[in-house]
């Protein structure tokens, strides 16, 4: 049997924290590795995506979907600088992934070597909890180990560093010696014991509100019983950050739906009405959509105590998981007895979801994106996971699909980086292969990186117990989401030169490489062809043209918006007479009488 090498100790290592997946790029820089992965018959297994940047997006995904630690590696110089993006993804939304890359053999570096980058100062921000290089193998246990831990705890990026001649020198474990740090695998995470005293204050300020609204996002994952009960208890009606938007079922009458810019006017509503508030485990940034600073009374619960007490001004920020803390305040609230409020909330819930059926059923030209959403929602699997790039697209699935049963779905929420909607739906797939995977896209996104990752789909998708990923493009032939905002923050019309895009067949393309491609020209095809997609014995793009004037409406738009918008049409916007029939169309459908 030959030597173990550091590049052998390093997967056996990888192995004994449980990780089966890595999310990555060969190189020069990280032979050593490459050729261990070989020797160890993949294990664990090696992704290889068309590019470092959808690499760590994928790991990203596989991160958000599987609640594990998402591993990513790349080579040295180019390979590491490549893998930023998709790392400052992770950063923000506060998601474990551990960067492994490799460097320059160490009797080169400090020469002005080929590819030699100083990665240590690259990824200082990045990885700004632990970034590391191992200098000699007896320091890589106790390297790795710290990377996957730190990750892990603190819900951010780690990154290690490993010259490419030491991954292939033989591995010499730490010895029981001064200055030798030997590592250990694995941690048993505690559960914060509560502060009554802040508990009981808590619930007396939940208590003595008469109009309670609650704000949740990403970090009350898997405590949905609770937040149902908390809600009844108190009357309250619930809006959720977009990174939230899988927390509890949008089918419950009390759910308000998406807030922000991206948000529905239930949710404004909520926010502008209410007198106390109780945010868990989200830290929605957009406080001009939160109540005024002297209107509510507010709790926050939320386990990273970097993050609590930011955005608002909380009189009890309470630290902890949010199953867990809900779980202890629940037998301190009283139910309230009028449920004015309540009634008030939900018939607003209604009205919103037939204003977005009437929406979608707007005349457009092809076809309304609206559309594309609405249609497929209620024939979405209970299990799917869906993914929505940045752009247009994230305007759609935000207030269109409603969410129920053990639904997942996530996009780039802090970063709102264009290109992670392809990977993410990969690493979502690698994490639960035997449940069906959809990206939404803009056309943007396909033509920056999602059309490379279809080669990766290809590459793997028979390896998958389930084969069905579909990517849902919106094809309007414009970065329609800039163009808005070009039209509604600075009154500028749309600049050609900079927002066509060239028009491409995404069905084709699909088609050429051996996926399943749809093209949908006509609204009437829309329903068949999300049917066949979701029966589809292989992965399929649906290649949906749609209508770039149809407007992104937001919840509650301001004069200065509207004025903008219109000195943009008035300035020659090549689209002007398109945008205002079809917002003339759309406004319409919030005057009309319901029912």
């Amino acid at each position: 049997m030959s030597e173990q090498t550091v590049g052998d100790y390093l997967l056996q290592r990888l192995r004994e924290w449980g990780v089966e997946k890595i999310f990555g790029y060969p190189g020069d820089g990280i032979n050593g590795i490459v050729a261990a992965l070989g020797r160890a018959e993949d294990q664990p297994m090696f992704i290889q995506a068309r590019h470092e940047e959808m690499a760590a997006f994928e790991a990203v995904g596989y991160a958000k979907f599987t609640g594990r630690t998402g591993i990513t590696m790349a080579t040295s110089g180019p390979g590491a600088v490549h893998l930023l993006n998709g790392l400052y993804d992770a950063k923000l939304d506060h998601v474990p992934v551990v960067a492994i890359v490799g460097q320059t053999a160490r009797s080169a570096m400090g020469a002005s070597y080929q590819q030699e980058i100083d990665l240590i100062s690259l990824f200082k921000d990045v990885a700004s909890d632990y970034v590391q290089m191992v200098m000699v193998a007896e320091q890589l246990p106790d390297l790795l180990d710290r990377a996957i831990r730190i990750a892990t705890a603190q819900r951010t990026v780690t990154a290690i560093i490993v010259p490419s001649d030491l991954q292939e020198e033989p591995y010499s474990p730490p010895q029981h010696a001064f200055k030798m740090s030997p590592g250990s695998v694995g941690a048993q995470w505690p559960t914060p014991r509560l502060d009554d005293q802040a508990l009981r204050g808590a619930a007396e300020l939940l208590n003595s509100g008469s109009k309670v609204a609650m704000l949740v996002g990403q970090g009350a994952g898997g405590a949905a019983a609770e937040l149902e009960q908390v809600a009844d208890l108190l009357g309250a009606g619930v809006a959720k950050a977009l990174l939230g938007k899988d927390v509890l079922s949008d089918e419950l009458p009390f759910v308000t739906g998406p807030i922000g810019l991206l948000g529905s006017k239930p949710s404004y509503d909520l926010m502008m009405g209410c007198d106390t508030l109780l945010t868990v485990g989200s830290s929605f940034p957009y406080t001009q959509f939160m109540p005024e600073y002297d209107q509510a009374r507010a709790v926050q619960i939320d386990i990273d105590p970097k993050m609590i007490g930011i955005r608002y001004p909380y009189e009890f920020n309470l630290i902890g998981d949010a199953k867990t803390t809900l779980q202890a305040l629940i037998p301190l609230l009283q139910r309230k007895s009028d449920r004015g409020w309540r009634e008030k909330i939900e018939k607003g819930v209604t009205e919103w979801w037939e204003l977005m059926d009437e929406r979608a059923a707007v005349e457009a030209d092809p076809i309304n994106p609206q559309r594309v959403f609405s249609e497929v929602s209620p024939l979405l699997p209970d299990n799917a996971v869906m993914t929505s790039d940045s752009g247009s697209s994230a305007n759609w699935y935000a207030r269109h699909l409603k969410f129920r049963g053990n639904m997942r779905g996530s996009l780039s929420g802090n970063l709102a980086t264009m290109g992670p909607g392809v990977p993410y739906a990969i690493g979502g797939k690698f994490g639960h292969p035997d449940r069906p995977v959809i990206a939404f896209v803009g056309d943007g996104a396909m033509q920056m990186n999602g059309m490379a990752e279809l080669i990766t789909i290809k590459k793997y998708w028979e390896e998958w117990a389930d084969p069905r990923l579909i990517v849902c493009v919106l094809h309007n032939n414009d970065l329609n989401q800039v163009t808005w905002e070009l039209r509604a923050m600075g009154g500028s019309p749309k600049v050609t030169e900079t927002q066509t895009l060239p028009s491409v067949s995404y069905a084709k393309f699909a088609q050429d490489i051996g996926l399943a491609g749809v093209e949908v020209t006509d609204p009437g095809q829309i329903k068949g062809a999300w049917q066949q997609a979701l029966s589809a014995d292989r992965p399929t793009v649906l290649d949906f043209h749609t209508d770039p004037d149809i407007p992104p409406i937001p919840p509650h738009v301001t004069v200065a918006q509207a004025k903008s918008t219109a000195e943009a049409l008035l300035r020659g916007d090549e689209d002007r007479w398109g945008i205002i029939k079809e917002g003339t169309k759309e406004k319409l459908q919030d005057f009309l009488p319901k029912g």
